[in-house]
């Protein structure tokens, strides 16, 4: 290691050097205090590992340039200046546009990459070699508010038996929050529909099988415990992969695992402090990931199943098309009648309860948005005592190029006579508001031409 100037270390890692520009930039402040060079040398303490969930896949460049506390913004396209040695590819995504990517293969990829902020690793669930066929299967488990750790756990423990009914083999790690992953390598046989079908088979039937703790339904209002989230095998989406550091207050990491580890285990004693002994010590329990590649065929068939007693798509993240046999896409609080959540030919009718829900607060910082909610509580201390945990929904929502926070308030349990009425959010800053009413006015003015 040597130093370049003032402002940057140079590292030398297998032959190429990279540059950690303002190493000594506190990344994490407040309970955990880290620089930029704390981050990139954790990340080379267990660069296998790291590597392994994300090498030879693009990825989306989630970059905190201002640390762990401040906002993040996601960067799809591949910055123009980077090294000469560092690959992309070419995705296209569901809007019709397309990005080159970048593709990290090595330890200095991965260091640079962290260099520019990406506390994060978001890669594909593709590999550069076949951008249209998924090698990956991702079960995200992601608690409710108020859901304790032990039903996350149960959850996971759900899925690993109906994966090995399946003939299919889990390989689980903590988040790095609240929640867990299983990722299933699986043949590269299968379109991201057909997976993202696989997995919504998947989700169904693990509620089925434990209905008071697991849940698989899209809609926040709808759901209870702990939902399984089919929607992140749909192409374009991404999670955080093995080895990953979250922005959380402690650093955490998500973990790989081995399965009889996931019982007792506990995601706050997994750090950046912590992590890289472990790795030292016990390797990367998902080292032969690669090596159990299976088949979708039987979930497949548990989706025909599904279908055949009226079971029809679940629901699509936003910004897709419509989807044939996607059911309404819009939240029961919104529906207009109880026209069912099934496809209209579908025989099986599941009437929709609408749910009395009011919007709080709007802004692209979420200690803003809290903040808001604070106030509207003590404006209305009443009714807020009669809230239930997960009657407060928190949903970090996804903009153009970063998340803002949407914080919404479920009246189920208050009694009519004492539902405050939907007020101007306060503070009421979607980011997205400007962009969606000038994409409304452009539709309706292409229909009225049409006329």
């Amino acid at each position: 290691m040597k130093k370049a100037d003032d402002t940057a270390e140079v590292l030398s890692i297998d032959g190429r050097e990279v540059a950690v520009t303002h190493p000594k930039k506190p990344y994490f402040s407040k309970q955990t205090k880290l620089s930029k060079l704390d981050l990139v040398r954790y990340y080379l303490s267990v660069a296998p590992g790291a590597l392994a969930g994300i090498r030879d896949r693009p990825i989306v460049l989630k970059r905190f340039v201002n640390g762990a506390e401040a906002e993040a913004f996601y960067q799809k396209r591949a910055p123009e200046q980077r090294p000469e040695w560092l690959r992309t590819v070419t995705l296209s995504f569901p809007s019709g546009r397309k990005a080159e990517e970048v593709v990290v293969d090595d330890a200095a990829g991965l260091a640079w990459i962290v260099n520019l902020g990406c506390i994060e690793l978001h890669p594909h669930a593709v590999r550069s070699g076949d951008l249209d066929h998924p090698d990956e299967l991702r079960v995200d488990l992601d608690p409710g508010p108020g859901v304790a750790w032990e039903e996350v756990r149960r959850v996971a423990l759900e899925v690993r038996s109906l994966l090995d009914e399946m003939g299919l083999r889990g390989w689980p790690k903590t988040s790095g929050s609240r929640g867990m992953h299983i990722n299933v390598r699986i043949e590269q046989r299968w379109t991201f529909v057909e997976v993202r079908r696989a997995a919504l088979a998947l989700s169904r039937a693990v509620e089925r099988r434990a209905p008071s703790i697991a849940s698989s339904k899209w809609w926040k209002e709808e759901r209870h415990g702990v939902f399984l989230d089919y929607n992140q095998n749909a192409k374009d989406r991404t999670t955080c992969s093995a080895y990953s550091v979250r922005p959380v207050p402690d650093a955490r990491v998500s973990t790989p695992l081995d399965w009889d580890e996931v019982a007792d285990c506990d995601p706050a004693d997994f750090t950046v402090l912590t992590v890289p002994k472990r790795f030292a010590e016990i390797g990367d329990p998902h080292a032969d990931m690669d090596m159990e590649a299976g088949s979708l065929e039987r979930l497949l068939e548990l989706a025909d199943e599904d279908e055949a007693a009226g079971l029809a798509d679940a629901p699509w993240p936003p910004h897709f098309r419509k989807m044939e046999g996607e059911p309404s896409r819009v939240a029961p609080s919104r529906a207009r009648g109880s026209k069912g959540n099934l496809a209209k030919k579908s025989p099986v009718k599941s009437p929709r309860v609408k749910m009395p829900l009011i919007v709080i607060a709007n802004s692209p910082k979420k200690e803003a948005a809290l903040a808001g909610l604070e106030r509207w509580k003590r404006k209305h201390r009443d009714v807020a005592r009669l809230l239930a945990v997960d009657d407060v929904l928190i949903d970090s929502m996804r903009g153009r190029s970063s998340t803002w926070t949407r914080i919404r308030v479920n009246l189920r349990h208050v009694p009519e006579a004492l539902r405050p009425k939907q007020e101007t959010p306060d503070p009421d800053d979607d980011p997205t508001r400007e962009w969606r009413e000038r994409y409304a006015s452009k539709k309706g003015s292409k229909g009225s031409d049409q006329r």
